[in-house]
């Protein structure tokens, strides 16, 4: 084989050095640079998805607090919608309470007026009745009936 003579050993590592040298150059002026660019320009991306993600989340999160602000401010303002409702109510209750007391108040007097006017009648009647009997039960024992006044003035005084 002519390659492991060594009288063409020398020229041929001479000529492979060449070879491989001019090789390397033209992948390196070539191919490196290119693959250099790819590089950074997958760098760069990288980064900039990264700093625009940082800016995502960053957005993000002071959406979330301006959005648990607005919740919590309007849950508060739901609380005082529901306070002065409830204050609204009582007082509604308390007004309404206070008309049905006046009502029945009312309809208590006049209940108590009829009652005692029914009452007056009653103790009248029966003071009449008790006169009546008084005046037939003494002319019965004496024979004479005894006068309208003295009758109602006794039957009066033994009912009190």
């Amino acid at each position: 084989m002519p390659q492991f003579e060594p009288a063409n050993f020398l020229p041929q590592m001479v000529w492979l050095v060449v070879a491989f040298a001019i090789l390397y150059f033209v992948i390196v002026q070539t191919t490196l640079p290119r693959l250099g660019r790819t590089i950074d320009a997958r760098e760069n991306k990288v980064m900039g998805d990264l700093d625009s993600a940082q800016r995502a989340k960053a957005d993000a999160d002071s959406m979330q607090a301006e959005y648990e602000a607005g919740v919590a401010s309007a849950q508060e303002r739901a609380r005082a919608r529901l306070a002065e409702a409830r204050q609204a109510a009582a007082k509604t209750i308390e007004a309404e309470l206070a008309r049905s007391n006046a009502v029945l108040n009312e309809k208590m007097e006049a209940a108590e007026a009829s009652l005692d006017e029914a009452r007056n009648r009653a103790v009248g009647e029966i003071e009449a009745v008790a006169a009546d009997a008084a005046a037939s039960i003494v002319e019965k024992l004496t024979g004479t009936r005894p006068a309208e006044a003295e009758a109602h003035s006794a039957a009066r005084a033994a009912l009190a």
